[in-house]
């Protein structure tokens, strides 16, 4: 069992940054990969970034590299998001899940703890 609880959501202007925490509890965190997804209103949960069990590798969906940075500390139990330069587009619920078997999958479906999520909301 793992248990994942999200932080570092809120109200942000056009071009500020945020970031994100996931802090995991049960199974041993450096054993499993994490990845973030995002839901906006009346759209599908996406992917937005993956990072393995040891944190050397990422993997990002295209219209994230450049602005987003996913992390980890194994050590902290938690994996962040670093979110800069956001825009209207980017507002939506973040979720962090955890990948048990692989690591770098896009599909929600492979993933199996989520956490609560957390809201992102950004002006113009």
């Amino acid at each position: 069992q793992v248990q994942l609880v999200e932080s570092g959501g809120g109200l942000v202007q056009t071009g500020g940054s945020l970031r994100l925490s996931c802090a995991a509890s049960g199974r041993t965190f450096s054993s499993y990969a994490m990845g973030w997804f995002r839901q906006a209103p009346g759209k599908e949960r996406e992917f937005v970034a993956a990072i393995d069990r040891s944190g050397r590798t990422t993997y990002y969906k295209n219209s994230m590299k450049g602005r987003f940075t996913i992390s980890r500390d194994n050590a902290k139990n938690t994996v962040y998001l670093q979110m800069n330069s956001l825009t209207p587009e980017d507002t939506a619920v973040y979720y962090c899940a955890a990948d048990l078997v692989s690591s770098g999958r896009v599909g929600v479906r492979s993933y199996d703890y989520w956490g609560q999520g957390t809201q992102v909301t950004v002006s113009s």
